[in-house]
């Protein structure tokens, strides 16, 4: 559970924008937390565990989370000038295997990150991940490749509004800038050549 890749960084960054934001219904002038405004706690069908419930909030992470991942596999395999390939290899060679069991795990991992931090009360919604820092230092990380550059953060960031979009979120609202935001605040610690 304590291995990820470029994918821990979005969930990251989105969780960060998420601390950011506060709820309070009775204040106008305080905006709701960004798991509140991406649908929170109403249960919901989950339309990949048939019977089950989920949060809507946490629902809405997952589904950007798995656009964003489709999206950078989809550069992966288009060998794309300045692709995000190199920073995934070890997790995409093990999906290429046909295993997809740490994938599953890291898209779980960011839904919690993600949701814990923007707002989401639910325990079962903890992160308890590496830190920023060391989630992306191939040194403590082996399921991150390479370390990122400024260019590489600006893709993924590009590649996560993209995601958000598809599910969504328009790029002229305040909660996409407010997403960015988190995105960008954690640039920093992820940014690491």
């Amino acid at each position: 559970m304590k291995n990820f890749s470029k994918l821990t960084l979005s969930v990251l960054l989105i969780a960060s924008a998420a601390l950011t934001s506060c709820n309070d219904d009775d204040d106008p002038e305080v905006k709701a937390s960004i798991y509140a405004r991406l649908g929170g706690t109403t249960m919901v069908a989950d339309p990949d565990n048939s019977g089950q419930m989920i949060e809507q909030g946490r629902l809405s992470y997952r589904k950007v989370i798995n656009s964003t991942v489709g999206l950078i596999v989809a550069d992966v395999e288009a060998n794309a000038s300045g692709n995000l390939g190199a920073h995934f290899a070890p997790l995409l060679t093990e999906v290429g295997a046909g295993n997809t069991t740490n994938l599953a795990i890291l898209v779980d991992n960011l839904t919690d990150f993600f949701s814990y931090n923007t707002g989401g009360t639910n325990s079962v919604n903890m992160y308890s991940g590496l830190s920023m820092a060391d989630a992306h230092d191939p040194a403590k990380n082996p399921r991150m490749g390479t370390k990122s550059s400024n260019a590489d953060y600006t893709k993924f960031v590009g590649y996560v509004g993209a995601a958000a979009n598809k599910n969504g979120v328009a790029s002229n609202t305040e909660l996409y800038t407010d997403i960015v935001a988190v995105l960008e605040s954690l640039r920093t610690p992820i940014v690491q050549k």
